[in-house]
C-alpha cells in the first residue's frame, strides 16, 4: 500500500495516538523518520480522490500536528510508494526541509481574496469616467440604444471594471505586505481579482485583520475574504 504524505516535522515530533486521516475508514496517523527529520503520513487508499471528507481530514491531521511542532504542510494527493520512499526523500532534501523549518517556525499563512461588490463598482467607475456616463445618458435617451450601441458600452464598462480590478489589487496588497514577512500570489481565477498569500507570526495577524476591515470601510467597492490562521501552504517549496 502506498504512503500518503501530510507534512515535515524535525524528529521527536509527535501526534495524537488516535489521530486518523484520510480515507474510509479513515487511516491511522503515525511517523516516518530519517536525517533528523520526521514525515506525518499514513496508508493511502487504492482511490485517492479529492472529497470534502477527506480534503478536511487532510487540513485536521496537518492542524493537530501543528499544535505540537512546526511543520511543512504538503499540498492534498502527495503520495509515495512507501514508507522507504519517503525516508529517503527526507534523507535527499534534508538540508532544504530544515532550511524551510526554521523559516516557518512559529508562523502561520493568511490568504486574502478579493471581488467587487458589483453594483459599488459600477458607480465607480461610471463616477469617474465622463465617457461612459454621456453613452449611458445617450442610450437612455434612445430607449437603450441599439444593439451596437449596448454592445461598445458594455465593452467599455468591461474595460474600467478590469482597470479598477488591477488598481484595487495594487491597492490591497500595498496595504497588507508591509505588516506580513513574505507575500506570494496564488493562482488565477474567474472568481476573485487578488489571491494572495501573507506569511507572518501568529502574534501579529491581528494587524492584518485590522487593516482588512480599513480597506473594506474605506473602499466601499471591496470585498475581502481573509481566511487563516492556515498552514503555510504557499511558502513550502
Amino acid at each position: 500500500m502506498s504512503t500518503y504524505v501530510y507534512g515535515i516535522a524535525r524528529a521527536g515530533a509527535d501526534v495524537p495516538e488516535d489521530l486518523t486521516g484520510i480515507g474510509d475508514p479513515p487511516r491511522p496517523v503515525r511517523l516516518v523518520g530519517r536525517a533528523g527529520l520526521a514525515a506525518v503520513v499514513s496508508d493511502c487508499p487504492e482511490e485517492l480522490r479529492p472529497k470534502r471528507r477527506d480534503l478536511l481530514a487532510h487540513q485536521r491531521v496537518l492542524t493537530e500536528a501543528g499544535r505540537r511542532t512546526t511543520v511543512l504542510p504538503m499540498r492534498f494527493g502527495s503520495v509515495s510508494e512507501d514508507d522507504e520512499a519517503v525516508a529517503a526523500v527526507l534523507a535527499e532534501h534534508a538540508a532544504h526541509y530544515e532550511e524551510r523549518l526554521d523559516r516557518l517556525a512559529g508562523r502561520v499563512e493568511y490568504n486574502v481574496k478579493a471581488v467587487h461588490h458589483e453594483d459599488a463598482v459600477l458607480h465607480l467607475v461610471l463616477a469617474g469616467n465622463a465617457e461612459l456616463r454621456s453613452l449611458a445618458e445617450a442610450n437612455r435617451a434612445e430607449g437603450g440604444g441599439s444593439y451596437e450601441q449596448r454592445l461598445r458600452f458594455g465593452e467599455l464598462v468591461a474595460r474600467a471594471v478590469h482597470d479598477r480590478e488591477v488598481q484595487d489589487a495594487d491597492l490591497v496588497r500595498g496595504a497588507l505586505a508591509p505588516l506580513a514577512e513574505e507575500d506570494r500570489s496564488g493562482p488565477e481565477s474567474t472568481g476573485w481579482f487578488l489571491n494572495h498569500s501573507f506569511l507572518l507570526k501568529e502574534p501579529a495577524a491581528g494587524a492584518l485583520l485590522k487593516e482588512a476591515d480599513r480597506l473594506q470601510r474605506d473602499h466601499p467597492q471591496l470585498d475581502l475574504r481573509v481566511h487563516g490562521p492556515l498552514p503555510p501552504y504557499s511558502f513550502t517549496e
